[in-house]
């Protein structure tokens, strides 16, 4: 095939099975699921793309995720009407009627899905015939399906550990930079494999790990070398974060955080905007400012909240969590117009 879609879980096995496929396909786009509701919305996501850009010979890869018996049908039908290839590893038992119906669906609970991973890309594409990648794969596996006795294991465990704690790019924003963010860990972590006592080396190193991934020309403390990272993609694309409060323009951030430090760093580079907005999933909202626009009436106006006039925050109501950023960004511009409207006929 010449081009590949690669759909895994958020977790060190998800990451790890597509580790192993970036170093063995020269065209290939990543995608990331939790189970639930978002796995189908990021296969119709994949469908888009590949009907969008008319692609050919492609396959559809499913990694550490099990389909409904519906969802493997969607995607088989949208497969075949594109020409398109699907192949599922998986280690989940839930997925056992699914592999039953299905013969894309190759399921095997003995072992991870990076293992099962690996061991395709070795027997489709004679992958790694040198074997430096067997002690990463072992490492995950043995974690992943707890082998506690296994040599490898507390490696695993920390690089279980080091995934679940990067949390610094948020994957609904920024999805391309977070996939290159969990390979470079992964990538990282694998220097110290063969280290005496190497998992609490890999451990002592975590910190100056992170802190390198975010260097772009000179060290600095991990917070603004990561203000300054997320700023620049804020910037690059600052358009299409663009929301407006009245004749205000300011840009609207995610569940990024540290609104303080990323906020008014984006402000003072972006002369031509009046505050900042992050908000979570739960309607939670922080706004910072530049002084020309009174933000504790804002914040006040919009969700119940205040402050002061260049740090202020509150809360949306009826936000509904989403695995896409211009479903957020539309939802909290109608809600900051009505509230407008609303407050004016008051």
């Amino acid at each position: 095939m010449s081009k590949v879609h690669h759909l895994s879980h958020i977790d060190l096995d998800g990451y790890g099975c597509q580790y192993l496929t970036s170093q063995n396909f020269s065209d290939i786009t990543f995608y990331n699921a939790n189970y639930g509701p978002e796995v189908q919305a990021r296969l119709k996501e994949i469908i888009t793309t590949i009907e969008n850009m008319q692609e050919s010979d492609v396959l559809i890869l499913i990694t550490d995720l099990n389909l409904t018996p519906k969802e493997a049908k969607w995607i088989e039908r949208k497969a075949h009407n594109l020409g398109a290839e699907i192949l599922l590893l998986d280690h989940h038992i839930t997925g056992k009627q699914c592999a039953q119906e299905h013969v894309w669906y190759i399921l095997d609970t003995n072992f991870s899905a990076t293992k099962l991973t690996y061991d395709w890309l070795k027997e489709k594409f004679a992958f790694d015939l040198e074997n430096n990648y067997e002690k990463l794969v072992d490492s995950i596996d043995a974690v992943d399906m707890w082998r506690s006795k296994h040599t490898l294991f507390e490696f695993g465990k920390v690089m279980m550990s080091m995934i679940a704690g990067a949390k610094e790019i948020g994957r609904v924003m920024f999805p391309k930079q977070e996939v290159n963010y969990m390979h470079y860990f992964v990538d990282e972590s694998y220097r110290f494999i063969d280290e005496p006592q190497s998992h609490i080396i890999l451990d002592d190193n975590l910190y100056a790990i992170k802190k390198d991934f975010f260097l772009i020309d000179h060290t600095d403390t991990k917070d603004n070398l990561v203000a300054r990272y997320i700023n620049a993609l804020l910037s690059e694309h600052k358009e299409s974060y663009t929301i407006y409060y009245k004749e205000y323009q300011g840009v609207l951030g995610y569940s990024i955080g540290s609104s303080s430090i990323i906020g008014n760093k984006f402000l003072v580079e972006n002369s031509d905007y009046n505050f900042y907005m992050d908000i979570n999933f739960r309607g939670q909202f922080s706004l910072r400012g530049n002084g020309t626009l009174d933000l504790s009436e804002v914040a006040q106006i919009i969700g119940n909240g205040g402050g002061h006039p260049n740090a202020s925050g509150g809360k949306i109501e009826g936000l509904k969590d989403s695995f896409v950023y211009n479903d957020i960004k539309q939802f909290v511009q109608g809600h900051i117009d009505q509230k407008i409207i609303s407050s004016l006929v008051l």
